[in-house]
């Protein structure tokens, strides 16, 4: 049905004062380039003791030249040649530690000039961290003292972090396997001037191979042996003092993993073929325990290219998978096997089983426990107790099983049968504690454990910690936050026997800082980190978490800003922006929980419309927009329909707050919310312009599922078009700003969905704006480009939105009821 509205606006005028074509990076007003500006607080690492502490530094943002740096797109890495590490890595530039308790941190000592560190990695005892250092011509690994506060250089610039980790410890603590060039790599090749041998050529045998639509894949001879030569490795054993010596032969390396014990090592190492459809993770490969020398003991799995699996989320291989270490154990290996051959569309009692294979891996392999849904995890305590987890997509269903890895004639128990979405419900996570291998396992005292839970309610957030006695699955409450004006995340628990955890406590105003509590002592909290608010000048901003209901019943929240300085009781119409990402719900009852903490510190990162309170703009950020789809209808069957019914709810909220001009309002998002934000205007009167960062808006170029949809094209062809607004541009009168990375490697949202969007809207009379970030990802990384980004919202919002004019003609518009 179509009901025709005679009230949107038709605004083209303010489009055209931007500059067309090329243009320099531009700085956004002051008042939001001085939040971009300010400092960032270090990341902070706290021994499981909580006694030692580890500060690391970086800028908040890369420059334009180094996301120019040498970059190769490969088998869905991206690589810089020179340097043989992530192209994308986040470096850090400075090191301090402290004594927890301390008031000041000392600057770590023997550090290299110009540091650009990263791949942080405790020592199995903690006394030490290993990190890489990345040169101008490769990567360095190096070792931090902790007590000492030094650190020291290891390994020469040869170690390889093409493919992420390049270094594991030995258990003993004194030595390091790391993943080095090979000495015979060869010359990579040039793809820009390679002459072709023939063309390239890939074959459907048939089997039905629905992948996501993958970027950065290998597509020609020329990738494959450019890949293969990144891959390479040798394995060296590195000791503190620097020595060093070969542990394996050149092979394309992947994970290195020790047994608990030490005298084993789990090895994952790619082979040809590779594939044109899938990642990296996804090639031939094997998988095989090595000892602590390097001598094969036993492969587990010869993989091949795995391009073909059933259709659906839960789809996943019939071969073996989820290879990990019993952590109670010296050296017990331990994997998944799916009992209906990987096919959701298989409909059995149990889908998963779980198998163990002991050291010396020459038994049997014995069965552990079966899951009715798909395996997730477990957490591992004693002989005769363990934790295992498994979730099914379809229904969001999730469950917690205690069950006797010594003895699988027991059943095992149920002790949580839930909705993963259903936040209120969430009995938290288990607490673990290091054993003597240094692993984490339960934390058990006399038959119980211990969950320390968000504490989501419907009277606000309240995280805790119960007790559950794993036998009889009753729970007591031990601890439970009852701060009202304040954010207290439950982070680890330090000794739980004293009752020790650490804390993170937060407030609008007040940067999050971490604290030691005990929970059975009624002593003050012993302060480890003393950060002040960087952001002052929007500490005085009002925040208040508004709920309010849709027209259907369901009761939605968002997070409200008002201006500086706006004066409540005068209510001033101000021009508002609202901030949202849709969210997929198989029910109503989670679909309108809160799970927003009006506490939380306001923390302006680069992607939020917070800065807006800044320039006039109330702001609604993270507002409530689920797509709900109950039995055996899917969300998106009504996805347009329920994504309007969000946004008028919104704007109605605050409306009848009476701080907003609903004229004067956009909306944006990034990603699945630009999405949102082209069918919005496409499909409502709400809005008067929006901003669209890193979109997909053509459904059919992701044909075999989307976000959470799992149906293909062929199943669903009109909730596909239906929810494309590519197919719709011709209803588009609104203005829209479209900003995409131009080197955006995220699955679905090719640089070619804005593209084409635009070219579009453009042939079609719209008024648009489309820039093109260069080197830029789906998440956007140098200070240029995000200067740019905030200067171009403010342009827009500006234009379009603050000063809209009121006398515009208005054109009758088209909104669809589906």
């Amino acid at each position: 049905m179509k009901r025709i509205l005679n009230y949107l606006s038709l605004v083209a005028l303010g489009v055209g004062s931007f500059a067309q074509g090329g243009l320099e990076y531009q700085e956004p007003p002051q008042e939001i380039k001085e939040l971009i500006d300010a400092p960032l607080a270090p990341w902070v690492r706290i021994d499981n003791k909580g006694e030692n502490v580890v500060l690391l530094y970086r800028n908040a943002y890369k420059t334009i030249a180094e996301l120019s740096e040498e970059e190769l797109r490969l088998g869905g890495l991206r690589i810089n040649p020179v340097t043989n590490i992530g192209s994308r890595t986040t470096f850090y530039n400075n090191i301090k530690v402290k004594k927890a308790f301390d008031a000041d941190a000392k600057q770590v000592t023997g550090l290299p000039e110009n540091p650009r560190l990263a791949y942080f990695s405790w020592s199995p005892d903690e006394s030490m961290m290993a990190f890489s250092h990345t040169t101008t011509t490769g990567v360095e690994i190096w070792v931090l003292d902790v007590e000492k506060g030094s650190a020291k250089k290891l390994t020469n610039a040869g170690a390889n972090a093409n493919m992420g980790w390049p270094m594991t410890w030995f258990t003993d603590n004194k030595a390091l396997l790391v993943k080095m060039l090979p000495g015979d790599r060869e010359p990579l090749i040039d793809t820009e001037t390679a002459v072709p041998t023939g063309p390239t050529v890939t074959e459907s045998t048939g089997a039905k191979a629905q992948n996501r639509t993958y970027q950065d894949l290998l597509t020609d001879p020329t990738d494959e042996k450019n890949f293969e030569q990144l891959a390479r490795s040798e394995i060296h054993k590195v000791t503190l003092d620097g020595n060093t010596s070969k542990w394996m032969d050149t092979g394309m390396h992947r994970g290195m993993d020790f047994s608990p014990d030490g005298n084993y090592v789990l090895m994952t190492t790619i082979k040809r073929p590779f594939s044109y459809l899938v990642p990296y993770y996804r090639f031939a490969s094997e998988t095989s325990i090595y000892s602590k020398n390097g001598e094969l003991v036993k492969q587990l799995l010869d993989m091949p290219v795995d391009e073909v699996r059933p259709k659906g989320f839960m789809a996943t291989t019939d071969k073996k998978r989820s290879f990990s270490w019993r952590g109670d154990k010296p050296a017990t290996m331990v994997w998944a096997l799916a009992l209906d051959g990987g096919d959701p569309a298989n409909e059995m009692e149990y889908r998963d089983e779980v198998f163990e294979l002991p050291a010396p891996f020459s038994g049997e392999e014995r069965s552990l426990l079966k899951t009715k849904n798909r395996f997730s995890a477990i957490t591992w305590g004693t002989n005769e107790v363990a934790v295992a987890y498994d979730y099914w997509f379809d229904n969001r269903n999730t469950k917690t099983y205690v069950f006797n890895p010594s003895d699988n004639s027991k059943e095992a128990k149920i002790i949580f049968d839930r909705n993963y979405q259903d936040a209120y419900s969430n009995p938290g996570n288990f607490v673990t504690t290091k054993n003597n291998y240094n692993q984490s396992v339960l934390s058990i005292d006399n038959g119980n454990a211990y969950l320390m839970g968000d504490g989501f309610t419907d009277e606000g957030q309240f995280p805790f910690v119960d007790q559950i006695n794993l036998e009889s699955g009753e729970t007591k409450r031990l601890y439970q936050s009852a701060y009202t004006d304040k954010v207290e995340d439950l982070v680890d628990a330090i000794d739980m026997k004293k009752g020790e955890i650490l804390v993170r406590i937060e407030s609008p105003t007040e940067y999050p800082n971490y604290y030691l509590r005990n929970i059975k002592k009624k002593i003050a909290l012993k302060p480890i980190t003393q950060f002040e608010n960087p952001f002052k000048s929007i500490q005085d901003v009002h925040k208040e978490v508004i709920t309010y209901k849709r027209d259907d019943g369901l009761e939605l929240t968002g997070t409200l800003y008002l201006p500086v300085g706006y004066d409540k009781e005068k209510k001033e119409k101000m021009p508002m922006i609202l901030w949202a990402y849709p969210v997929e719900y198989k029910d109503k009852s989670s679909a309108g929980q809160n799970t927003t903490n009006p506490n939380e510190f306001i923390y302006p990162w680069y992607g939020s419309p917070i800065f807006w309170v800044t320039r006039g703009y109330v702001v609604l950020d993270d507002a409530a927009f689920p797509i709900v789809g109950e039995g055996d209808e899917e969300p998106n069957d009504t996805f347009r329909k329920q994504l309007v019914a969000n946004g008028k709810a919104a704007i109605d909220a605050v409306d009848e707050l009476g701080y907003i001009d609903r004229n004067r309002v956009g909306v944006g998002g990034h990603s699945y919310g630009a999405f949102m934000v082209a069918n919005l205007l496409s499909h409502s009167n709400l809005f008067a312009a929006g901003i669209a960062r890193s979109g997909a808006y053509n459904r059919t170029l992701t044909p075999f599922g989307f976000q959470r949809e799992e149906r293909s094209y062929w199943d669903a062809p009109e909730v596909y078009y239906t929810m494309s607004p590519f197919m719709h541009a011709d209803k588009m009168k609104t203005p829209l700003l479209l900003i995409h990375g131009k080197a955006d490697n995220n699955s679905g949202t090719y640089p070619m969905q804005s593209e084409r969007y635009f070219n579009a809207l453009k042939g079609l009379g719209a008024p648009a704006r489309l820039v093109m970030l260069p080197k830029e990802s789906h998440g956007y990384r140098a200070k240029e480009s995000i200067m740019h980004v905030l200067w171009e919202q403010d342009k827009w919002l500006e234009e379009n939105v603050k000063n809209k004019d009121p006398m515009e003609t208005t054109v009758e518009m088209e909104v669809d009821e589906d």
